[in-house]
């Protein structure tokens, strides 16, 4: 029988405005913290808002999408605060710190759950993650820019594109993990019409969309969360600010409003999952974590929609409770990135000890890495200075997400040089066969698939004067101990600039890369999610799904022959690699 379309779902939020097809609007907004709070609609009388027994204020006006507001602020003492935005503001065209725009959710017409069939999602071991910065991805910097080239990453051989923070952030440039309004779209991007017209673009080509959702600490500029409630704790800190209250007084509305949040890129936005930043510095000791939580959140959203929604989480722990099912105790989530298979594979090839590649650099980690997913599983970790990670017992391959570049590889660089610049091309082509042919799942970081030789640079757009320099100046004393007295200012527009793409699809690398994918498609996807992996006389040997791959680790090592038929091979700057069919699952002829 053909796949019948779900209705199209009306939604509403419990907090933020909700316009209403009579010309007037619910406005609510969660204000523990405030004694009265007073609703300021452009070019209107200030409204008294009514205090409900659990610290929200609630009124109905007239008002109708596209008409701007602000909150007036009294707090317990009398005192009154600048007029700010809205929480749970869809839209702030004038910055992080003006006026929220009421935003109809139901005015976008879908087509993905329309068409036949459906979109449903894509199964986790069907995933290959394309990550992108919307503002660097194109001239442009726009959702309506990436469109046109959704195309191409299909032809890739891409199956889902990740999306780097979307929410708020000052100004224009930014990473997007100093976002301050987790509910807003960042309107140079293209605010909420922008983003939907992107994701069901998306799922019209074949392509899944991941958003990455920053759910560990708000930025410096425009954070207005504490003036409302107990959004903050001192009990606890991350590197980048005040940590998020998920277990101290007042934490049940903390909690609501971010998992609200998860639930509504998924229903609004029709996203096909979340990659959660940094979640080992989400500190929450409650008998219920909110990460179990929002999973649980998640999977009843997922029945509720028909359709597969992931739960990703970046981590640095290693360890396998993420991913473990919330009945044996685990958080529940579908994957985790791994590390350790990018931190192997880069302190080989380059050579580089510093920082965290001090535990790395031996080949035969690279094997452990893809037969296991971890190295580390609680030996002593010397950055550290401790033991780090737990056995991945019961995880399979697909839920070990793994890399050779991202953001944060590239961009916490000095001069955020890409691999490319870094190690030879024959080397490059070894480590892409080794990340596309593993049983893990495969991200890519944008550009790399053609070889992109511009940097991807840490830059930012802050308004405040003393925060500008602050930046800057932490960026330089950061690297200076590494010996770098150069490091480009995250705030001279040229920093962001110089890290937008030069798009050249169709190199001879972007073949290699769209060859090892096809190679995936046909041996790896359907197999069982596990390899056997070994290293011996500088070559690696892995034996995935259908396929033998042989790939030289260092200069002049010679690979073995074998009696498999050799589908795809490189021999550059003295780096070999073969790829087999191996006799008893080759299929194809």
């Amino acid at each position: 029988m053909p796949t019948v379309a779900s209705p199209v779902m009306m939604t509403t939020m419990r907090y933020g405005a909700n316009p209403r097809e009579d010309g007037r609007a619910e406005f609510r907004v969660w204000a523990p913290n405030a004694k009265r709070v007073r609703l300021r609609l452009a070019g209107k009388p200030e409204v008294e808002m009514r205090r409900e027994s659990d610290g929200s204020f609630s009124v109905e006006a007239a008002a109708r999408p596209g008409d701007r507001y602000l909150y007036v602020v009294v707090d317990e003492n009398g005192g009154e605060n600048k007029p700010v935005p809205d929480p749970v503001s869809r839209l702030l065209p004038e910055g992080v710190h003006g006026a929220t725009e009421i935003v109809d959710p139901n005015a976008f017409r879908w087509s993905d759950a329309s068409r036949e069939p459906a979109w449903r999602g894509l199964a986790l071991r069907e995933y290959v993650l394309y990550e992108l910065h919307v503002g660097t991805f194109t001239r442009e910097g726009t959702f309506d820019a990436v469109i046109p080239r959704l195309a191409e990453l299909k032809a890739l051989g891409v199956t889902a594109i990740e999306l780097m923070p979307v929410a708020a952030f000052p100004g224009t440039r930014g990473w997007g993990y100093d976002g301050v309004s987790p509910y807003a779209v960042q309107a140079s991007y293209g605010g909420p019409d922008g983003l939907k017209r992107l994701v069901d673009a998306a799922h019209a080509t074949g392509l899944a969309v991941i958003q990455d959702v920053v759910y560990n600490h708000l930025g410096p500029e425009g954070n207005y969360l504490r003036m409302f409630g107990p959004y903050f704790t001192s009990k606890y800190e991350t590197p980048w600010g005040e940590a998020v209250n998920y277990d101290g007084a007042g934490s049940d509305g903390v909690r609501r409003y971010f998992l609200e949040n998860a639930a509504y890129w998924v229903r609004e936005y029709h996203m096909d999952g979340l990659r959660l930043d940094a979640v080992h510095t989400i500190h929450d000791r409650s008998l219920q974590p909110v990460l179990a939580e929002l999973t649980a959140d998640i999977d009843a959203l997922e029945q509720e929609l028909k359709r597969t929604i992931l739960v990703i989480a970046e981590s640095d722990a290693n360890d396998a409770l993420l991913v473990r099912p919330r009945a044996q105790g685990g958080y529940g989530l579908d994957a985790v990135w791994s590390d350790d298979f990018h931190h192997a594979v880069h302190a080989l090839f380059t050579g580089e000890r510093r920082g965290y590649y001090q535990d790395f650099g031996r080949p035969e980690q690279i094997a452990q890495a893809l037969n296991e997913g971890f190295v580390y599983q609680g030996e002593h970790f010397k950055y550290w200075g401790r033991p780090r990670g737990t056995k991945p017992a019961g995880m399979c391959g697909e839920q070990h997400v793994i890399n050779l570049q991202n953001h944060d590889q590239v961009g916490n660089r000095a001069h955020g040089e890409r691999l490319t610049v870094l190690i030879p091309r024959g080397a490059r082509k070894v480590a892409a066969a080794l990340l596309l042919l593993a049983p893990e799942t495969p991200l890519l970081f944008m550009g790399q698939e053609y070889d992109e030789q511009n940097p991807f640079l840490f830059f930012t757009s802050f308004g405040d004067p003393a925060l500008k320099q602050a930046v800057g100046e932490g960026r330089r004393k950061e690297f200076a101990q590494f010996g770098f007295a150069d490091t480009p200012d995250p705030e001279d527009p040229q920093t962001f600039e110089r890290s937008k793409l030069s798009w050249q699809p169709g190199t001879e690398m972007w073949q290699w890369h769209q060859r090892l994918l096809e190679l995936r498609r046909e041996y790896v996807m359907p197999a069982e999610r596990k390899c056997n992996t070994r290293v011996e006389g500088g070559v690696l040997t892995m034996r995935v799904g259908g396929l033998l791959v042989q790939a030289g680790l260092q200069p002049g090592a010679k690979v073995r022959p074998s009696d498999g038929r050799v589908l795809v091979e490189s021999d550059e700057d003295g780096y070999q690699v073969k790829i087999f069919a191996t006799d008893s699952t080759d299929q194809h002829g």
